[in-house]
């Protein structure tokens, strides 16, 4: 009988009807926000800060490790540790990032520098813990490459086991000249890995053994998105069956229905994530489900605005339903909280997080008058206390 009940409510789930209750200490614990940045004048490594899901108030982030443009920010499923690239082209003498793992102290949130590799290959601008915690994955923007490294037990992150360099070009000649890894993330099950490369205009998919841990092209090895869209991020739908890709030159959003079984993209739907009346500057940035599985959210550079969708349950489908401006310029990342009713937009060039309320019907947001400064915020990442 247990069986029939998780088999009838897992249906009801994949079919949008039913979302499972957040737990007691989820919706009332007290949460940390670590905030990765590009260092300077205004900012100087890893901030943190205290979120209080009850009202949805941040605290005046603080700085957690002084680090050198930390920005992209993994948290290791067990809590107790925090990855991060220097988004740097020189390591060293070499034309090389870094990827930082750092220890979470447990009473004060600070964090203390573990040790440094090297990320495999030249602007490291995305990394990712995979769902068993043995491995950071890494995308390097300016060479156009990823790479696997291994956790150990302690922490510490070993030598790249597996790097892979991107090969090819598209149509735009400034922006795609060559390969630009963007993003790369393992899937839900952990068994493929998923990569954005903005010069190529595809999703790579490569096998993924964490054990070793080892990168490998499945087959198809990618699916190729319209020339010139220039895929920037992606994000799983948490039924597992769809994937939603952000594409920063052309500020478009393209759903893809996803076979977890064999790792294979297939293209449902691409449309903008601008009013119809806009003719700015198109620079779209993040992307994220809603805990929910009902809303997609995305950011828009220029516009200075989040885009909110519907997701239609029984086809994975987007509807435009609006754009919210970020309250602040350029909003190169936003973070939505464990609980789904709040949204964290940062915004990089005018120094602020400014917290938006999501309703849970519609999820339209709204700005709930909390405004932090801390200087440019590229990243936001949430974790529990306890």
């Amino acid at each position: 009988m247990k069986a029939m009940a998780r088999v009838f409510w897992s249906v009801l789930f994949c079919l949008g009807l039913y979302a499972p209750p957040m737990s007691a200490n989820a919706t009332n614990d007290p949460m940390r926000v670590y905030i990765g940045t590009y260092t300077g004048a205004k900012a100087k490594g890893i901030y943190v800060a205290e979120f209080d899901s009850a009202t949805g108030k941040l605290s005046t982030p603080e700085l957690a490790a002084r680090t050198s443009s930390p920005s992209f920010l993994a948290l290791h499923p067990n809590r107790r540790f925090l990855y991060a690239v220097g988004e740097t082209s020189n390591l060293g003498g070499k034309a090389m990032g870094a990827v930082r793992a750092f220890a979470v102290a447990a009473g004060t949130g600070r964090l203390g520098l573990l040790n440094e590799q090297p990320s495999g290959g030249s602007g490291p601008c995305h990394l990712s813990v995979d769902p068993t915690g043995r491995c950071v994955l890494v995308a390097n923007y300016g060479s156009g490459s990823v790479a696997a490294l291994p956790i150990g037990g302690d922490g510490n992150l070993g030598e790249a086991a597996t790097t892979i360099q991107h090969r090819g070009s598209s149509i735009d000649a400034q922006r795609q000249a060559g390969p630009h890894a963007h993003f790369i993330t393992a899937d839900p099950a952990g068994r493929f890995a998923l990569a954005c490369d903005l010069g190529l205009d595809k999703v790579l998919v490569y096998r993924l053994d964490p054990a070793k841990p080892a990168l490998a092209p499945n087959d198809p090895p990618a699916a190729a998105m319209k020339p010139g869209l220039g895929p920037r991020h992606l994000a799983f739908h948490p039924n597992g069956r769809y994937v939603y890709v952000i594409s920063e030159i052309a500020a478009t959003l393209t759903a893809f229905a996803y076979d977890a079984e064999r790792g294979r993209l297939e293209e449902l739907q691409t449309l903008s994530t601008l009013p119809q009346d806009f003719s700015g500057i198109k620079s779209c940035a993040e992307i994220q489900v809603h805990p929910s599985g009902k809303f997609v959210y995305a950011s828009n550079r220029g516009h200075d605005s989040i885009a909110v969708f519907a997701v239609d349950a029984g086809s994975g489908k987007l509807r435009f339903v609006e754009c919210q401006s970020s309250q602040g310029k350029t909003p190169r990342f936003f973070a939505i909280d464990p609980t789904g009713r709040w949204l964290l937009a940062e915004n990089q060039d005018s120094d602020t997080i400014v917290v938006f309320r999501v309703d849970a019907d519609s999820g339209l947001l709204s700005p709930v008058g909390e405004t932090v400064s801390v200087g440019s915020p590229v990243c936001a990442v949430f974790s529990p206390e306890k």
